[in-house]
C-alpha cells in the first residue's frame, strides 16, 4: 500500500479529510517526508500502519491483510551494497522485516528474497544512499535488459543496471556523473550475479 492510498483509507474510515501533515504526525516524520514519499510512490510499512492505527484509533491491518499479503524477509542490517565504486560488507546479523508482497515485482513464494542497504549515489535518483533494497536471489535465469542487479565483478560488489550486447555485458548507472562500463566476453567468468532488485524501500532521512 502506498502513502497516498493510506491517506485515502484513513479518510474514508474516519469520514474526514486527512492531510499530509496529519499523517506525518501519526508516523513521527515531517510533512515534507510524506510529500517526497508520495512523489516516489513509496510503500507504507507494517510498523507505520501500526502507528497510524494507534494515532487514529482505527483497525487497518486486518482489512489490509485481506488484500495485501505480508511476507517476512531477512534483512541484513550490516550489509551495504555499493552504488558507487564497488564495495560490500558481509555480516551474519539479520532480522525479519514484514513486507507487503504487493510492492515486490514478480513476487513468488518459490523465490528467495533478502533485504540489504544501498550505499553511494551512482543509482540516484532511482536508488539513494541509505535505501533498503529487496533482492530476488539469482537462480540461473537470463539477465533481463536494463534491470537493476546486485553483482560481484573482480572481487567488488555493485548495484547497477545490466544489459546484454552480443558477447558483453553493459553496466549502467542512473546518475549521469558515472560512466557506462562493459564486461567483455573474456572477463564474464569473473561476473557473479547475486540477484535482481525487485523493490526499493526509500530512506526516511
Amino acid at each position: 500500500m502506498k502513502i497516498n492510498e493510506l491517506i485515502a483509507l484513513i479518510s474514508s474510515r474516519t469520514n474526514s479529510s486527512i492531510n499530509q501533515s496529519m499523517l506525518a504526525e501519526s508516523l513521527g516524520i515531517t510533512r515534507q517526508t510524506v510529500s517526497n514519499r508520495i512523489k516516489n510512490e513509496s510503500e507504507i510499512t507494517v510498523s507505520e500502519l501500526q502507528k497510524a492505527e494507534e494515532f487514529f484509533n482505527l483497525k487497518l491491518l486486518d482489512s489490509i491483510n485481506s488484500e495485501y499479503e505480508i511476507t517476512y524477509i531477512d534483512y541484513y542490517t550490516d550489509v551495504f551494497a555499493s552504488c558507487g565504486n564497488g564495495s560490500i560488507v558481509f555480516s551474519s546479523e539479520k532480522t525479519k522485516l514484514p513486507i507487503s508482497t504487493s510492492m515486490i515485482s514478480g513476487y513468488s513464494k518459490n523465490k528467495l528474497y533478502s533485504i540489504i542497504n544501498a550505499s553511494g549515489n551512482s543509482m540516484s535518483p532511482t536508488i539513494e544512499h541509505g535505501d533498503k533494497l529487496i533482492v530476488e536471489h539469482w537462480n540461473g535465469d537470463q539477465i533481463q535488459d536494463n534491470k537493476i542487479y546486485v553483482f560481484c565483478f573482480n572481487n567488488e560488489f555493485f548495484v547497477k543496471r545490466l544489459s546484454k550486447n552480443i558477447d558483453e555485458i553493459i553496466i549502467k548507472s542512473d546518475n549521469p556523473e558515472y560512466r557506462t562500463r562493459t564486461i567483455s566476453a573474456k572477463s564474464l567468468s569473473e561476473l557473479t550475479l547475486i540477484g535482481k532488485i525487485v523493490a526499493t524501500i526509500k530512506s526516511l532521512n
